[in-house]
């Protein structure tokens, strides 16, 4: 997943809300939100090529999401697999790494609380080589942010108000790769472009502000909802983690031209 937008501690009704896209190669299967986990529960998509996923939530409230991190290294895996096209897709295929992302995600959502999630993050990139990323996890408590770029991490929190990570970084903070200089720029200054479209109004309620970051997500002209050959955006999520119950609607497809729907299981 390459774009991820959400509000934390905005609203009073729902703690966590989010908007995301994934970018991924055409040919690497995957299957629909579902219950993947039961104790405790954990309602994700998942990816069919390594069992993990890229975004989800627990029954106690405990949201993640990742999108890989664009390093030098990485860049130069993904400059040597480009194929005619010049797709820039093959980067988010696993490298010399130990482990996939996926399956960090999949343990971090096994976990009780954001911050328990977080050291279990911790422990593991002490333990295990995985290539870059950067991980959100977040409950009604606390957000989170680690960034890892195969070397060193880097673990902050989140205040309360509307985020956007990207594969360079968030909010403003990135890290742009002299081997992707190009396209890093103009995935920060797409950033930043939805990071003002989406500022809360006065008075809006989280499913509103939600439909309307679905609405900037798949517009072309923010340039986070991608179509190139062999990679693009393959599917797009919104979930609302509310204090009365939860809600997550799915688009199996590019947004600009896939309708969301509600996912059958929810928790």
């Amino acid at each position: 997943m390459c774009t991820l937008v959400f509000a934390w501690q905005v609203f009073t009704d729902a703690p966590v809300v989010a908007a995301a896209n994934r970018d991924e190669m055409h040919d690497r299967p995957s299957t629909a939100p579902e219950i993947i986990d039961e104790s405790p529960r954990v309602l994700a998509p998942r990816d069919e090529e390594a069992g993990g996923t890229w975004i989800g939530y627990n029954e106690h409230g405990v949201f993640v999401a990742i999108t890989n991190r664009w390093t030098g290294r990485e860049a130069e895996r993904s400059e040597a697999s480009k194929g005619a096209s010049g797709d820039e897709g093959p980067a988010s295929r696993e490298g010399a790494a130990d482990r996939s992302r996926g399956l960090l995600v999949r343990d971090a959502l096994r976990q009780s609380s954001a911050e328990e999630a977080a050291r279990l993050v911790e422990r593991e990139l002490d333990d295990r080589r995985y290539d870059g990323f950067n991980l959100v996890l977040a409950d009604a408590k606390a957000a989170l942010f680690v960034e890892w770029d195969g070397d060193s991490r880097r673990v902050r929190n989140f205040d309360p108000g509307v985020h956007v990570v990207v594969n360079v970084g968030a909010d403003g903070d990135y890290v742009i790769p002299e081997a992707r200089a190009e396209a890093g720029e103009a995935q920060a200054e797409n950033a930043g472009k939805v990071a003002t479209a989406l500022q809360v109004e006065p008075g809006e309620t989280s499913t509103a502000w939600l439909d309307r970051a679905a609405d900037v997500i798949s517009d072309h002209e923010y340039g986070v909802c991608i179509h190139r050959d062999h990679f693009g955006t393959r599917s797009s999520s919104l979930v609302e983690i509310g204090r009365e119950g939860s809600r997550y609607r799915y688009a199996d497809g590019p947004p600009c031209e896939t309708a969301y729907r509600e996912v059958d299981s929810q928790i």
